[in-house]
């Protein structure tokens, strides 16, 4: 999944640059998959590790699963205009920590931990994304030539 969702990426980047002659979004249209990628594998490849784990291996596959929400938010540009479609899937998530409250009368470490990174990595890949950090573009760039 992590692989193709890369190449993925990188065939619609070239198609979007090359063919539709968008300019300026080489930097979203790779930072923003890769991201959701790394977190999706991340956060895969560790509910497997902790699969003897039950309440942690229940969690991370859920979050993993919504970290790749945010393609599926980002299809309607009428509402988000692309700003706000990747703290979206952290809106999922918070189901999930409403949830734990509800029944287990506290929130799982697994949210604990995770949420946070999530939104401080979204954020990050936000700011990459919207001041094209030349260091990216260049990267981006490479990848789509």
């Amino acid at each position: 999944m992590v692989p193709l969702g890369i190449a993925t990426a990188i065939v619609m980047g070239r198609f979007n640059t090359l063919q539709l002659n968008r300019t300026g979004e080489e930097s979203f249209f790779i930072i923003i998959p890769v991201f959701a990628m790394a977190a999706f594998g991340t956060l895969l490849a560790l509910a497997i590790a902790w699969r003897k784990k039950p309440e942690l291996h229940r969690r991370l596959p859920f979050i993993a699963t919504c970290a790749l929400l945010d393609a599926a938010f980002a299809r309607f540009d009428f509402i988000f205009d692309r700003s706000l479609f990747l703290f979206c899937p952290d809106l999922i998530i918070g189901l999930g920590v409403m949830r734990d409250l509800l029944v287990n009368r506290r929130i799982h470490r697994a949210y604990l931990i995770a949420l946070p990174v999530l939104i401080v990595l979204q954020g990050l890949s936000t700011l990459i994304w919207r001041t094209e950090a030349a260091w990216w573009v260049r990267i981006a760039h490479t990848a789509l030539a």
